[in-house]
């Protein structure tokens, strides 16, 4: 196996089946792994929208502090750092949630969570392992690919 990278028409990817021999056939799997490299910026991407959803759907009590007045001795992170353009409210007047909602979407949003991520590691690991047969086009074609999906989907985090 070549150790150094190297600009052929003729490579082995992933797997014995997808064994590469022609011109067009390096197009092809180029353009795959394009496409893989577009899918796992895509995917990365996802998993920052569903993370931000998740937190934008926590309960406003988890965050109620900053809403309360400081008890005496407090040294809290929301101690004098922001002002606040409406009072104080005391302690009291600040409801708890109901967190039974809460879990099953935070449960919800975690199994999300978790399916991104194993998507993420399996096209991670398919992009890197391709990378690694030193032909310069598939990695020319990795790059390509992970630029072009960064540039395509970052845009769209601020929608999501």
């Amino acid at each position: 196996m070549q150790m150094t990278f190297y600009f052929s028409d003729t490579v082995v990817l992933l797997f014995d089946f997808w064994s590469i021999h022609t011109p067009t056939g390096m197009v092809l799997s180029v353009v795959v792994i394009l496409l893989l490299s577009m899918l796992y910026e895509a995917v990365k991407m996802g998993k920052a929208v569903l993370l931000r959803r998740a937190l934008l759907a926590l309960p406003r009590s988890l965050s109620r502090e900053a809403l309360m007045e400081p008890e005496e001795g407090d040294t809290g992170p929301t101690q004098g750092r922001m002002v606040r353009p409406w009072p104080r409210l005391p302690r009291e007047a600040v409801a708890a949630p109901s967190l039974e909602g809460f879990k099953a979407r935070w449960f919800r949003y975690h199994v999300g969570q978790t399916l991104f991520h194993v998507v993420q590691v399996v096209l991670g690991y398919m992009v890197m392992l391709a990378v690694m047969s030193y032909n310069a086009w598939i990695f020319l074609g990795a790059i390509a690919g992970s630029t072009l999906g960064y540039f395509v989907v970052y845009p769209l985090l601020g929608r999501g």
